[in-house]
């Protein structure tokens, strides 16, 4: 039996400004993941046209993703750092894999009847197939770990049941060929050429809400700028908008049970949590039967604290975008050829004449 190199893959959409929530749950393990994994991190601009065909300023969005991922301290020399359209290999691949998913199992995807909406007839093809090339984003390196949050967990195990189907499919294919190993899903033997990915939703990557809604995730589509923390903020918008963030009257409770039915209380002290590497525990163990008057100013220090060396440096990078569009080349190249060693490999299993 043989295991797959590792290898950590994750991707995010170019669409708005990214926030507090986007780091935390997102970036920060990204960064905490380089330290001992081969890691390839993608601006996924071709998921960007499912949300909105037409952007007014797709190439600064992008950059700004990428300016993101650098400030935040990403190495794009020892890892990739790209965007999804500059390797097509990934539309080659989502294509083959729409005709390996099964009608079924994207009928089960929840988030496209949540992004549909009642409409779904018009809602774009590329929308529905979304999961196919998310698939194919992470299957076309034949990566084995990617960092999801709760709401693409179902989309990944779409990702491991196309690999599953595609293995078996063109089992006695892959075997003459020697490019795949033996594995066992479940008690069934596999000879395998895509891996069945794995999440990674360990650790700290705390549900970050709305700052005018404790109910409602923090969002880059909320209307209100005032409802996130985007990572652009100077240290006045920080400010200003924690402390203008919805509370209740009462004090903050000394235990974490306290912070039930406190929708507010629990989002700003897990954000406070999270920026602090505590528990929430720990954070009300200090600031229990204290009021939010006392609070917010210490969680606006914290805040700038951590975000402002980011936002400094995420200014920085934007302001020499010739720099990060050569950085995005260089990632571009390298998942290129990484990315054609398997469309090679898949193409030949296929029968494909090249």
């Amino acid at each position: 039996m043989g295991e797959f190199k590792p290898l950590v893959f994750s991707g995010v959409q170019p669409t708005g400004n990214l926030h507090l929530g986007n780091y935390l749950g997102a970036i920060r393990k990204f960064v905490a993941l380089q330290e001992n994994n081969d890691c390839m991190y993608c601006v996924v601009d071709l998921h960007a046209l499912t949300a909105q065909l037409v952007h007014d300023d797709m190439p600064g969005q992008i950059r700004s993703i990428t300016a993101a991922f650098l400030a935040a301290g990403i190495d794009p020399k020892q890892h990739i750092v790209f965007n999804q359209s500059q390797v097509p290999q990934h539309s080659e691949l989502a294509w083959i894999f729409n005709c390996v998913a099964r009608l079924g199992w994207m009928n089960r995807m929840t988030q496209f009847k949540d992004k549909a909406g009642k409409d779904r007839e018009q809602a774009s093809l590329g929308l529905y197939a979304y999961p196919s090339l998310m698939a194919a984003d992470i299957l076309v390196y034949r990566a084995t770990h990617v960092p999801v949050g709760e709401d693409q967990k179902q989309h990944l195990e779409l990702t491991r049941d196309i690999a599953m189907k595609f293995n078996i499919d063109f089992m006695d294919k892959i075997r003459p060929t020697g490019l795949g190993i033996d594995i066992t899903v479940g008690e069934e033997p596999v000879h395998a050429y895509f891996p069945m990915v794995e999440p990674l939703i360990d650790g700290p990557a705390p549900r970050v809400m709305s700052l005018k809604d404790g109910t409602k995730k923090m969002s880059k589509s909320d209307p209100s700028d005032l409802s996130r923390i985007n990572l652009m903020d100077d240290a006045d918008a920080i400010s200003r908008k924690i402390r203008k963030a919805k509370t209740d009257p009462d004090a903050l409770p000394s235990e974490v049970d306290g912070l039930k039915g406190r929708p507010e209380a629990d989002n700003l002290v897990g954000i406070f949590a999270a920026l602090a590497d505590k528990t929430k525990a720990e954070v009300l163990g200090e600031f229990g039967g204290q009021q939010f008057s006392v609070f917010k100013p210490a969680l606006v220090d914290l805040s700038i604290e951590v975000l402002a060396p980011i936002n400094a440096e995420m200014r920085r990078l934007m302001a020499d975008p010739s720099y990060i569009d050569s950085v995005l080349r260089d990632g571009g190249a390298r998942a290129r050829e990484r990315a054609e060693k398997t469309m090679n490999e898949v193409r030949d299993i296929i029968g494909f004449v090249r």
